[in-house]
């Protein structure tokens, strides 16, 4: 399995979350198999999202396609996004 890891920081969490919830088919399009939402204790616009993606290049193209960049756009996202590519290569034990 593959993993798209991105944190950032939005504006305002209340504004940002109904946008991301209605980018969902479009993520879901590109191959998003679902997403793991955090958010930090101490600051919660500070925003950090573990995707699972079945194809880690549909996941490369997705994160940098002008409808994303919109998106963020409109959902408030300061600054560029800290995007993270992994590869799962061994699930252990507590």
């Amino acid at each position: 399995m593959s993993y798209l890891l991105v944190r950032h920081t939005v504006e305002e969490y209340k504004k940002w979350k109904p946008i991301y919830d209605k980018h969902a088919s479009t993520r879901q399009a590109n191959g998003s198999q679902g997403a793991r939402l955090l958010r930090s204790v101490s600051n919660p616009n500070d925003i950090t999202l573990l995707f699972e993606w079945n194809d880690i290049e549909k996941a490369r193209q997705f994160s940098t396609s002008p409808e994303l960049k919109m998106a963020m756009q409109e959902a408030g996202v300061k600054g560029q996004p800290d995007i993270t590519y992994l590869e799962e290569i061994e699930r252990t034990p507590a």
